[in-house]
């Protein structure tokens, strides 16, 4: 049975940090993408960041309010695990943080690209 549980949401002023981690078990996802959506209040969920190609490739939210620049996203491939390292944290960056890997092989940035799905870890940022 595959899990991917997540680690690292809570509470911080904006301009703050924090650093979400994502564990996979019960299957490798080695050469397959490994991402991050985001879910405000009363919002649809939003991709927020990829890596595929065994983390050497990454690929970012391009709309408005990005997180390019604030956000990384990096892989472990040793310990299965994706990361997403926020920075210069914004209140509009406030959501449920769901972390998803992919059986596909190519990058993925839609919700129905991603096979398994994590808890989801809330990210509250206060102004």
């Amino acid at each position: 049975q595959v899990q991917l549980v997540e680690s690292g949401g809570g509470l911080v002023q904006a301009g703050g940090s924090l650093r979400l981690a994502c564990v996979a078990s019960g299957r490798t996802f080695t050469s397959n993408p490994m991402g991050w959506f985001r879910q405000a209040p009363g919002k649809e969920r939003e991709f927020v960041a990829t890596t595929f190609w065994r983390g050497g490739r990454t690929y970012y939210a391009d709309q408005a309010d990005s997180v390019k620049g604030r956000f990384t996203i990096s892989r472990d491939i040793a310990e299965n695990s994706v990361y997403l390292q926020m920075n210069n944290l914004k209140p509009e960056d406030t959501a449920v943080y769901y972390c998803a890997a992919s059986t596909k092989t190519m990058r993925a940035t839609r919700e129905q690209d991603y096979d398994y799905w994590g808890q989801g870890s809330q990210v509250a940022v206060s102004s």
